[in-house]
């Protein structure tokens, strides 16, 4: 697996853009953001994840195996 960093900044509505990598084309890869950002706000976080497609395997109906009666209740 080759490593490769490419330092951009995000642009108004957070989106990035990639300049060439040097790789060829039509090869898988995976992308890693690190943010050198403290913490994205809890809202915004949230917001991120729920319109984030590479969990909508999370809404098939096998992925519900749990009910309210799994486990026991957290006292805080």
């Amino acid at each position: 697996m080759k490593a490769i960093e490419i330092k951009t900044i995000t642009k108004s509505d957070g989106s990035i853009t990639l300049e060439s990598t040097g790789l060829k084309a039509g090869i898988p890869v995976r992308v890693l953001i690190l943010s050198e950002e403290e913490e994205m706000e809890e809202k915004n976080y949230l917001k991120f994840l729920s319109n984030n497609p590479s969990l909508d395997f999370l809404n098939e109906p096998e992925e519900n195996v749990y009910t309210i009666k799994d486990g026991k209740p957290f006292k805080n």
